[in-house]
């Protein structure tokens, strides 16, 4: 096209410049249409002939010496390129700070000052940039508009200190002391650009709102995160009143419910979750704050209740809303953290939460079929990397086995348990060691299955309870002395000290089942605790121990005491 009608030739009534500009419009209204198309596939291939031809115009235009006469049209060029670029990409990428350091290098190459490469680094050539941007009203528009790109860039890329400086040169006139970047952005105001000026995919100002939105919300979950309360609640209220989608919105309402309820304020944050299970189809999150709440409040039949809802939530595939050819909010934001407050993970892990809820709040029949559910998903492949969520800390696969072994139990069912107990033998027992003299050294092991002799023991233990349920007391009894003795084998002598309670427990069993000198060595290693200090220490057992030990009525200790020391064992 440069040959044939060469820049400054009067030959022409169309100059060169009219002509390339005349192609940006027509690419920027060609992505435009894509935007609005309901066809998939035709959309995204109207949205990459908009890219190529875009990156087509910017070779033609840096095939030229760069002049202030055509900077403006070449930087708007970038920007749409950039733009439509990073939004196909779903991200930025290093060739797209390459094309931004391009542009600078053209504006500096206008005046003179081609040594201001990188010697200081990209902020380096921004700040050479904006310096000269004085003598260059002109160009002012654009230079903004790529700036708000390069803050898109460093925000995503958590290069802040950059970032800062970047606008507090923008805003040199009203904060430049300012290190608060929500202000900075606040106090930022992208120069209008001309009513006759090159078309744009997205304006500067527009950037700016959705710089200022996607910063707000990453502020406020951070301090969510790391506990300031009264920060992330101004924070995520900035979010909530800036540029906004549907679909965040719904995630910034569940932040500050999440946030009130930690404040002590749960009818002001169920307000907000209300709000976001009206915003969109994103029920998710919401839904578990809300079961949260009702669980802090007391509240179990709303919690399970919430989390049933969350479980069924999170079965629907849902088609993902078109998004915009734009720099939107959601592209700024990081890749959801597992243990952010607002994940709320797979569908079996929402399944495990309500399994484990019903169990523990007394819902035994509901806990047993829920924890059926998650085993049938693990034993036929469906979910061969299912792992609870992160907060609380979940089970491992052998730990869901067991709870799912004492729901049953709990619910009656001790054939299924039965049933379920031998599934996890299968599994386990094949890694214990088949001789004596290799307990030391199992004992000793912390890489390879730590606690699978408690596993198998804890396994024996849920059997022996399942036959007594039954009523066949033999195999009772079997199935508790075979517990007993992986533990002795397994517990190595210097972490015997544990909780007293337990400790009383496993004394009045071996007195039941006669096994004295076993007996004898557990209480003279009691009498020996009791004449040391004790540590105050917070013992928290595994669900499936907890429901074991419900099932057992505790041992009065004075009593079990004196009857010991009467009857001649020692």
């Amino acid at each position: 096209m440069a040959h044939q009608t060469p820049l400054g030739s009067s030959a022409s009534h169309v100059s060169c410049l009219d002509l390339w500009r005349e192609k940006n419009d027509q690419l920027v209204r060609q992505a435009k249409v894509a935007q609005d198309s309901s066809l998939p596939m035709r959309r995204q291939q109207l949205a990459q002939d908009a890219l190529e031809g875009l990156r087509g115009l910017l070779c033609s235009l840096r095939g030229l010496p760069a002049t202030v006469s055509v900077l403006p049209l070449e930087l708007t060029v970038i920007c749409n390129f950039i733009t439509l670029r990073a939004n196909l990409a779903q991200g930025f990428t290093e060739d797209l700070a390459q094309d931004i350091q391009q542009g600078l290098e053209r504006v500096l190459e206008t005046q003179g000052q081609l040594e201001a490469r990188l010697e200081h680094g990209l902020w380096g050539l921004w700040d050479s940039t904006l310096r000269v941007s004085s003598l260059l009203p002109e160009l002012l528009p654009a230079l903004h508009h790529l700036a708000g790109l390069q803050a898109a860039l460093w925000l995503t890329t958590n290069c802040l200190g950059d970032l800062t400086l970047l606008l507090q040169t923008l805003t040199v006139s009203q904060s430049r002391a300012s290190e608060d970047m929500l202000l900075l952005l606040k106090t930022w105001r992208p120069p209008a650009e001309e009513s006759d000026a090159p078309l744009t995919l997205q304006d500067a100002r527009g950037l700016r709102d959705v710089l200022l939105t996607a910063f707000a919300y990453r502020q406020g979950l951070q301090e969510l995160i790391t506990g300031s309360l009264p920060k992330a609640l101004s924070s995520l209220h900035e979010a909530a009143s800036g540029l906004c989608p549907r679909s965040l919105l719904v995630q910034v309402y569940t932040a500050l419910g999440t946030c009130l309820r930690k404040m002590g304020s749960p009818q002001r944050a169920l307000l907000y979750l209300v709000a976001a299970l009206k915003e969109g189809s994103t029920w998710g999150p919401p839904l578990l704050e809300a079961s949260r709440l009702y669980q802090q409040l007391g509240n179990i039949a709303a919690e399970i209740e919430s989390l049933e809802l969350l479980v069924e939530a999170l079965s629907i595939t849902r088609i993902p809303e078109a998004r915009q050819l734009l720099i939107e909010v959601e592209l700024l934001l990081p890749q959801p953290d597992p243990a952010s407050p607002l994940h709320c993970g797979t569908q079996s892990q929402a399944k495990y939460l309500l399994a484990s809820r019903c169990l523990q709040t007394g819902r035994a029949a509901d806990a047993a079929e829920h924890y059926l559910d998650l085993l049938a998903l693990l034993l036929d492949g469906s979910e061969p990397k299912f792992s609870p969520p992160p907060c609380p800390p979940g089970p491992c696969v052998p730990e869901l086995f067991l709870e799912a072994a004492a729901a049953l139990i709990q619910a009656g069912r001790a054939q299924d348990a039965l049933t379920v107990c031998e599934e996890l033998l299968s599994r386990t027992s094949f890694l214990l060691p088949k001789r004596p003299r290799l307990w030391e050294d199992a004992r000793r092991r912390t890489k390879e299955s730590p606690h699978c002799s408690h596993w198998v023991s804890a396994t024996h233990l849920l059997q022996g309870q399942a036959w007594v349920q039954l009523g066949a007391q033999k195999e009772a009894i079997s199935e508790y002395s075979r517990c007993l003795e992986l533990l002795f084998r397994a517990t190595p002598k210097d972490k015997e000290q544990g909780n007293q309670d337990a400790s009383y427990h496993l004394l009045q069993t071996l007195r039941r089942l006669d096994r004295r000198d076993e007996a004898t060595a557990l209480w003279r290693r009691l009498e020996a605790q009791t004449e040391l200090p004790q540590e105050n220490t917070a013992w928290s057992f595994p669900l499936y121990l907890e429901t074991c030990l419900g099932w057992i009525r505790p041992p009065d200790r004075e009593t079990l005491c004196e009857e010991f020391q009467t009857s001649g064992d020692l």
